[in-house]
């Protein structure tokens, strides 16, 4: 389809030339002679690119740009002048003007610059819609307060460089909160880089961090750039931090003190400038206790901490991740939307999701590609966590009660696998000791040492 091109200029003569040229070229042209027509022709058409003359009777053409930015044109334009300044082409160049060309005009550079603006304006559409893809990937769904909170919580902290430490359990999500932080950041043009701490070898995490020159180590036949290096003016994400070594651990340290560091092999520092942002899904706290994890690192790096909840603590949120999940997958696969009964809804709100979003993530991805009809119901859907979980067998009154069972379940379950031992069960849980003697209160579950002097 051919591109359309609005030609705005008073002299008739320019005009119909440009007009004739362009269409040899295999344009589409539109003629008018004054700012005031050319604002009425944009309402009417949508232009690929606008030729627009300083020079105007009326509203000039600068005035003619800039109303034509305050309704939101995406045409590429390019000013043409007989009397052009450089106070003029930087005018307007700031109110969002392509390219300027003076008079007398060549024909050659004219149609070249015309071709460049249009792939110009095509590239950044492209780019867009891109960015607005990848907005779509990394959404974060639903409404519940925990949910609403978090998203408040990213768009305080996103804009500074603050750094952050997401904690959640495996599959809460936290690549996603790094990457919405990243992308409402001042940051958001430059890289995403990312690294998980856990699944390199620890003889390279090092080189994979910090970089290597050429024969620091057997196999090292070139030098190479480290994530630090790369993540230069961007945000590195460094997700299991708490796998890394105690050796890492101090070079990290360092790096995040001084925003400097030695490639593996090198004595010469390289300066960055890193936003890091962290992530685990163990407790920092009890590693320090144990000694195996390093305190001063952990305060560098929990400058704004962020907790996930578990999605067994937000199943007011399951059906529109349902609902987005269905979307997504039949439009990745081909295949028509399903639409999920309100029995196949309440049985997965009745699930406690141990795998938390990405393993309801995969339940739906899996119907959507192995069920054959489009009514989904509670006996069609995957076994939930191939057992039946401890509150599907009941029926609450509120969602409320439905959770407390689960956590008096959950937290039974893991006392009788610690013998009784708090301080065990906390671990096993990942929580700390005195905040699980909290919620054993609360729930009405009995602490050994008061259950022996009740008896």
């Amino acid at each position: 389809m051919a591109q359309s091109i609005l030609i705005v200029d008073d002299e008739r003569g320019i005009r119909e030339t440009l007009r004739a040229v362009l269409e040899d070229e295999g344009f589409v042209a539109d003629t008018v002679a004054s700012g005031e027509e050319c604002l009425k022709a944009i309402e009417k058409r949508a232009y690929g690119c606008i030729l627009l003359d300083v020079w105007l009777p009326g509203i000039d053409g600068l005035d003619t740009l800039e109303r034509m930015r305050a309704i939101a044109t995406d045409a590429a334009v390019v000013m043409i002048s007989g009397h052009g300044t450089v106070e003029t082409a930087v005018r307007a160049t700031k109110l969002g003007a392509f390219d300027f060309i003076e008079k007398p005009l060549s024909i050659e550079k004219t149609v070249l610059t015309i071709r460049n603006a249009l792939r110009q304006r095509e590239l950044e559409r492209v780019n867009a819609e891109l960015v607005a893809e990848l907005n779509q990937e990394y959404v974060m769904v639903g409404e519940s307060v925990a949910m609403r909170a978090l998203r408040k919580q990213i768009e305080v902290v996103a804009p500074t460089d603050g750094r952050v430490l997401i904690y959640g359990e495996s599959g809460t999500g936290k690549e996603l909160v790094a990457r919405a932080i990243h992308a409402r950041s001042r940051r958001a043009s430059a890289p995403f880089i990312e690294v998980n701490s856990a699944a390199i070898p620890e003889e390279l995490i090092e080189s994979e961090l910090f970089g290597h020159v050429k024969g620091a180590f057997t196999g090292a036949t070139a030098a190479k750039k480290g994530k630090f290096e790369l993540a230069d003016g961007a945000t590195l994400f460094l997700d299991e931090v708490a796998d890394m070594s105690a050796r890492v651990q101090a070079k990290v340290l360092r790096a995040l003190e001084e925003q400097r560091f030695e490639p593996v092999g090198s004595t010469v520092s390289v300066r960055v400038d890193v936003r890091v942002i962290a992530a685990t899904n163990k407790r920092l706290d009890l590693l320090i206790e144990q000694g195996a994890f390093r305190s001063d690192l952990f305060y560098r790096l929990n400058v704004i901490p962020f907790e996930l909840p578990p999605l067994r603590e937000r199943l007011e949120d399951v059906p529109q991740l349902v609902e987005h999940f269905n979307q997504k997958f039949s439009i990745a696969y081909g295949k028509r939307a399903k639409r999920f009964e309100p029995d196949a809804i309440e049985a997965m709100q009745n699930y406690a999701w141990p795998g938390n979003v990405r393993e309801l993530k995969n339940t739906v991805e899996r119907v959507v590609i192995m069920h054959g009809k489009i009514k989904v119901t509670a006996g069609d859907l995957p076994t939930l966590g191939g057992e039946e979980p401890p509150a599907a067998s009941f029926r609450f009154p509120s969602f409320k009660d439905a959770t407390e069972a689960y956590h008096r379940e959950f937290i039974q379950r893991k006392l009788a696998e610690a013998e009784g031992n708090v301080s065990r069960a906390a671990e096993l849980m990942g929580v700390d000791r005195s905040h699980l003697y909290r919620r054993m209160r609360a729930l009405g579950i009995q602490v050994r040492g008061e259950r022996e002097r009740a008896s």
